[in-house]
């Protein structure tokens, strides 16, 4: 089996997600993923798109100057919008954490809000440590059915977040504040499976942060779609 990851951008946080993925399971292989790196779907069941810097704004129609602006790596979004794209043509299951969940929203002609600002920052902003906080699973979602809760406790680092929906996409679950935390199909029959969150359950993994459910159900389901069958 072998899992296709979008490389992060920093070699330890890109070894959370290996750990993760592969669980202590030798059969995972985990494939990096990086434009200009050689990397391609090629051979791949699987695609988890990560986390890392804010997406280019040109890609959404975004505004360039806003807190926490720059440091954009437009070369890596065409990237991953193109990994995305393959994935998806060929019913590759797909997960997005953080950055990941928005790269989704965008290639759904989704916007983004571009700062959450201090009230925001203030649940969600990184630091050191990552922040903790509740989020709210809706009934009737995919996340609800791989978690089995209603809510649950998870990590927090990021000043971005969802604005407009992207096509064909509905929101799975939410934090206190309303900030959307989860996506997935609105209608995922005849789909291959989407699922993507805004918090990072591979850091909840390294960690033992969080309520496991939303790091360990999350990655056992994922798993589990991939090794249906390969694909590519």
């Amino acid at each position: 089996m072998r899992i296709g990851l979008t490389y992060t951008g920093t070699d330890w946080k890109h070894e959370n997600y290996v750990r993760w993925l592969k669980a202590g399971d030798e059969a995972i292989e985990v494939v990096r993923l990086e434009a200009g790196g050689g990397g391609s779907m090629i051979g791949c069941d699987g695609l988890v798109l990560s986390g890392g810097v804010d997406i280019y704004p040109g890609f959404y129609e975004g505004g360039v100057d806003y807190p926490g602006s720059g440091g954009w790596k437009p070369e890596r979004d065409a990237f991953e919008l193109e990994m995305l794209e393959t994935a998806l043509a060929k019913a590759v299951p797909v997960l997005g954490v953080c950055r990941g969940l928005q790269l989704i929203n965008v290639y759904r002609k989704g916007t983004l809000v571009q700062d959450l600002g201090p009230v925001g920052d203030a649940v969600h902003q990184n630091t050191p440590d990552d922040k903790q906080h509740t989020v709210v699973v809706d009934a009737g979602t995919v996340l609800r059915a791989v978690v089995g809760e209603g809510e649950g406790v998870v990590n927090s680092a990021h000043h971005q977040s969802v604005d407009r929906l992207g096509n064909g996409l509905r929101v799975n679950c939410r934090a206190a504040d309303g900030t959307i935390e989860g996506l997935e199909w609105a209608e995922p029959g005849g789909k291959s499976f989407l699922l993507a969150v805004q918090w990072h359950p591979e850091r909840m993994y390294v960690n033992g942060v969080g309520d496991a459910a939303l790091y360990a159900a999350i990655r056992e389901r994922f798993v589990r779609e991939v090794g249906k069958g390969k694909n590519l």
